[in-house]
């Protein structure tokens, strides 16, 4: 199992957000979206032994699982619906609990901290970031945890609980890549076995 973590720092808490304006006036809604579609779509397919876990400013996490996702389609508009729908039954995630709001898609009353703890116990945590280790260096995990942030670098309580939990701590290349290409580029680093077999 392939798993992502993106922490959404602006992202809404709420469902009162236009889907005409999810790059502006959803906190920059529109990368954890683009994060969604780089993590669970193929070509013409859908990679289904992936899930990927949205922090929600840090109050709500919505989960998307590529096995059992449903009326999930590859732009950013349908994505931030299935989102914002994810929003709308954040009433009914009670605990650690999850709703579900629309097949394959769950929302649950957790903050990066819990999420984050609730994963770690299978899986390889890997931090990706521009000071890590690089990639070509490192055999791929099993069965990672690929966390990383939106477009704002993680906070110190962030990047101290990551210090203290994750396995390994990597960059994916020279140049530092927006959020959705660094989760592009870690399929292809899975996909070809740290890049030795095409």
């Amino acid at each position: 199992m392939r798993q992502f973590l993106v922490v959404g720092h602006d992202a809404p808490t709420t469902p009162e957000f236009s889907l005409d304006d999810i790059a502006g006036g959803a906190g920059r809604l529109d990368v954890l979206c683009r994060c969604v579609t780089s993590a669970v779509f193929l070509s013409h397919s859908v990679r289904e032994a992936v899930r990927i876990h949205l922090v929600l400013g840090d109050e709500f996490t919505v989960r998307v699982d590529g096995a059992t996702v449903k009326r999930l389609n590859p732009d950013e508009r349908s994505t931030a619906a299935l989102i914002r729908t994810a929003l709308e039954h954040r009433e009914e995630a009670i605990g650690r609990m999850p709703a579900e709001s629309t097949p394959g898609v769950t929302i649950r009353r957790m903050d990066f901290a819990a999420t984050l703890e609730a994963l770690e116990a299978d899986a390889t945590v890997v931090t990706l970031h521009e000071d890590g280790d690089p990639a070509v260096d490192v055999d791929p995990p099993a069965d990672p945890l690929f966390v990383l942030s939106d477009h704002r670098e993680f906070t110190g309580a962030e990047s101290s609980l990551l210090s203290a939990t994750a396995d390994e701590r990597l960059r994916l290349g020279p140049e530092v890549l927006h959020a959705d290409h660094a989760i592009t580029v870690a399929h292809n680093y899975l996909d070809t076995d740290g890049y030795t077999t095409y």
